[in-house]
């Protein structure tokens, strides 16, 4: 098992970019509930744990409060803003709201230059977002940074081996916070720096056969780089006991079918089409709710395994379903209750997945972040078209259309869609744009063409550039790009007579509309 560092979620917003970047440190790093039971955390065997910000004041009815076995454990622990309220709360200091909340950037000075604070060029610009503050601290505690508004900006109790900041060094306004993470994870937990795309495939590959043994293993594949590099694992691990399912469920974008078949009969894995169209269309019939479109399409798809399973199962049953479920589904499909955060979306693969399930789920890159798949799947020796292909998500176009839909809208959907797409990399741009795609909107406005007036869609464009997809800033594309697109969809594609573009990062927004 890899050195890990565990980080207690307490709801703040940059929770997933601590586990980013401690990863990026080459530190195995795993994101857990603040009420996570002892059993779940000593099962990891942290070196370390991270304690993340949140939006609550410790002293709130009901606000999240630090477990009381936590500092028992017997490993370095850092506190991170509410992590730090709650550290210096629990051994005795004071916690107190500010007269001001701090937000933004802030100019931090070092007073020690050791432990968190080595080797950092004093003053240090970080990013502050706090309501309370540390107006005392416990006893046996030593500054090592302030800011003119919050003298104690950095604390430690080195005997204990407890760390707290009261800004965040996970977040890129914090210029030197890898360097400060660095420090915890290899100065203080003694990590280290295990966590390579080569160790995790011979783990996760030693894992699979394991538990695999000689049944045989369906894999869903949709061409895309997760489940292609889920496949191409699991393959690695079990050779001819895998095959893989492909579903065209009439919701791909333009020649996908075609495409994503042609492509992995070249990599020597058994691919079985299906053809689901008429049936996915027929189940989301009047649908609109956008949880609901997710859930129904999870559902289907298992019912077409489970088919598909049983039609080619001979004479052994197939027992294991695997899918290329990454950490962003499961930390953005956890249930409220599991989670100070709130549930953003459920996931077709994971929220989504029926109660009766009648396979055991094989999930290779379940802890994985998007940019960590790609390295594995280079790694894998897979191609860089698989590798680099834009995210899709699996209901597919469903999600990009808001509203009913239905067999018209999609068509006019995927034709909007592969005009962004075309204009977008013919501009040599498909590297520097994590995601782009087009939205079919159920607004209608006046327009004018060929001199007469028109009262038709509305489709919005959206680009984001992004690292892990867990936060994403709108792309600036050329407005020559935006113009050949809106000119083209206006043309080319019925039914439209207006385009938009979205200009909204995550957050507050998602990447996907629905």
């Amino acid at each position: 098992m890899p050195d890990t560092i565990v980080i207690l979620d307490f709801g703040s917003q940059y929770t997933q970019l601590i586990a980013r970047r401690v990863r990026e440190l080459r530190v195995y790093s795993e994101l857990l509930p603040h009420d996570a039971p002892r059993e779940e955390i000593a099962r990891l065997q942290p070196r370390g744990i991270i304690l993340s910000g949140g939006p609550a004041s410790v002293y709130d009815p009901g606000a999240p409060a630090l477990p009381d076995f936590l500092l028992d454990l017997d490993v370095p622990v850092l506190g991170i803003c509410y992590g730090m309220g709650l550290l210096a709360q629990k051994l005795g200091g004071r916690v107190e709201p500010s007269a001001q909340r701090e937000y933004g950037h802030a100019i931090v000075h070092i007073d020690r230059a050791e432990f968190l604070t080595s080797n950092l060029q004093s003053p240090i610009s970080v990013w502050m977002s706090h309501g309370d503050q540390i107006t005392a601290l416990p006893s046996d505690w030593t500054v090592l940074a302030h800011s003119d508004t919050c003298p104690f900006a950095a604390i430690a109790e080195p005997a204990r081996k407890i760390y707290a900041l009261q800004f965040h060094p996970e977040v890129a306004h914090t210029p030197q916070g890898l360097t400060i993470l660095r420090h915890f994870l290899y100065d203080i937990c003694a990590c280290q720096g295990d966590w390579t795309p080569a160790s995790f495939i011979a783990t996760t590959v030693e894992q699979i056969r394991a538990r695999v043994g000689n049944d045989r293993v369906l894999c869903a594949l949709s061409g895309g780089v997760d489940s292609s590099v889920a496949a191409t694992l699991v393959g690695k691990a079990i050779g001819e006991q895998l095959v893989c399912v492909f579903v065209d469920h009439g919701l791909l974008r333009e020649g996908e079918a075609r495409a994503v078949v042609q492509l992995f009969e070249n990599q020597n894995l058994e691919i079985v089409p299906v053809d689901a169209r008429a049936r996915f269309l027929d189940k989301l019939r009047g649908v609109v709710d956008p949880e609901e479109k997710r859930k129904i399409i999870g559902a289907e798809f298992v019912r077409v395994f489970e088919e598909t399973a049983h039609s080619i199962a001979r004479d052994q049953p197939i027992r294991f379903l695997a899918q290329g479920t990454l950490y962003p589904d499961v930390i953005e499909s956890r249930a409220p209750e599991r989670s100070a955060a709130a549930r953003i979306k459920t996931h077709h693969n994971v929220g989504g997945l029926p109660e009766d399930l009648q396979f055991e789920l094989i999930e290779p890159l379940r802890y994985l972040f998007k940019d960590e798949v790609r390295a594995v799947g280079l790694e894998l020796g897979l191609p860089e078209k698989v590798v680099y292909r834009q995210p899709f998500p699996g209901p597919g176009l469903a999600v990009r259309i808001l509203g009913d839909v239905t067999p018209a809208r999609v068509d006019a959907l995927r034709a909007a869609d592969a005009i962004v797409r075309a204009e977008i990399e013919n501009a040599g741009l498909a590297r520097d744009v994590w995601q782009y795609f087009a939205i079919l909107t159920p607004l209608k406005t006046v327009g004018v063409m060929g001199d007469g007036r028109t009262y038709e869609n509305v489709v919005a464009v959206r680009a984001v550039t992004s690292a892990d997809g867990m936060t994403a800033d709108w792309a600036r594309l050329p407005g020559d790009v935006l113009a050949r697109i809106s000119n083209r969809i206006i043309n080319e594609v019925r039914g439209v007579n207006r385009v938009v573009y979205d200009i909204t990062s995550k957050p507050p927004g998602t990447i996907e509309w629905e």
